[in-house]
């Protein structure tokens, strides 16, 4: 079973994780949520060495295949913007939600704290687990086709057609 965190002496490494909302709760699939997830990724990708290979977003997690030269400073600094930017857009859109994502401590938490990061060693796995996210909306029955999920690298690997969020060539 994948552990919760990335080891630090493994963190140079191709990563598959998978940041999920408390509660499991739908919160992606409007306001402009996903925007946000890929402007964060976008950012990440210019600024901090992050190497993206593969995601999907779906109404309360996302995948992603990533590198970077620290993948725990990059999944921590990711989340912790993302956190942010989702909580006040929450906040002016639907404030009743708030609540779903408050802590004992009465502070607010958009993210589990659990990643699931499994590392990439070999191009086999990374083929699986590039499958198994495009055929996740599939799965879920809100497309037929992996390729018609906008918010999935998908399109690039099936269509050779550019999706939201650039990606980078694959170096195993």
């Amino acid at each position: 079973m994948p552990s919760i965190r990335i080891k630090q002496a493994l963190a140079d490494g191709v990563y598959f994780i998978t940041p999920t909302v408390r509660r499991w709760y739908y919160l992606f699939d409007r306001f402009q949520r996903w925007e946000i997830l890929a402007q964060s990724l976008r950012f990440c990708r210019e600024n901090k060495k992050v190497r993206l290979y593969g995601y999907v977003f779906m109404l309360n997690h996302l995948h992603l295949i990533v590198h970077a030269p620290d993948v725990a400073g990059f999944v921590h600094a990711f989340k912790r913007f993302t956190s942010r930017a989702l909580l006040d857009n929450v906040r002016t859109h639907e404030p009743k939600a708030l609540e779903l994502f408050e802590t004992e401590q009465g502070s607010h938490e958009i993210w589990r704290r659990t990643n699931m990061p499994e590392l990439i060693e070999e191009e086999k796995f990374f083929r699986q687990k590039l499958e198994y996210i495009h055929n996740n909306p599939v799965r879920k029955q809100y497309v037929y086709q992996p390729e018609d999920w906008y918010w999935s690298s998908a399109r690039y690997y099936l269509r050779n057609e550019p999706g939201p969020i650039p990606l980078d060539p694959l170096e195993l």
